[in-house]
């Protein structure tokens, strides 16, 4: 084996610690870690390392994967409007929710490509997931444009 799968995440063996790690640390490996140290804000990384955690999740349907979403504490997302041509989703209780605002900032480009990478592998063909909305730029909560 030369890689690692979203299978191979879930076998954890932590006796004392458990499965948890604090929202603090996941927020600096991504805002401080990636967002500050990377060139344009780390947005191509994060997309590519997005993307490919979707495409691993194995996911079977849209409801599965905002189930999966929740679960994992990603957020809670909602659609809220859907159509021929693709949907809107918002993500409520998303990890930036409650960091200072900082206008024209939008910091939660790796759970969209989250929701890409599954949403082209359950369609079979490519989608496109934008961010329209970030608590972080001051938004109620943090919104994709999805499109098939």
């Amino acid at each position: 084996m030369d890689h690692f799968t979203f299978e191979d995440m879930k076998k954890i063996k932590r006796d004392n610690l458990g499965d948890m790690v604090p929202l603090e640390l996941f927020r600096t490996i991504r805002l401080i870690g990636l967002y500050q140290a990377l060139p344009s804000n780390g947005k191509g990384t994060t997309l590519t390392i997005g993307r490919r955690i979707g495409e691993e999740l194995g996911v079977n349907s849209v409801e599965e994967l905002f189930e999966l979403f929740e679960n994992m504490k990603i957020g809670i997302p909602k659609i809220v409007k859907e159509d021929e041509k693709g949907m809107t989703v918002a993500v409520y209780d998303c990890f930036c929710e409650g960091l200072p605002v900082m206008e024209g900032k939008m910091v939660c480009d790796l759970e969209g490509a989250i929701m890409e990478g599954a949403l082209t592998k359950l369609r079979g063909k490519r989608v496109s997931v934008r961010e329209v909305k970030c608590n972080v730029h001051g938004d109620e909560y943090c919104e994709y444009e999805v499109r098939y």
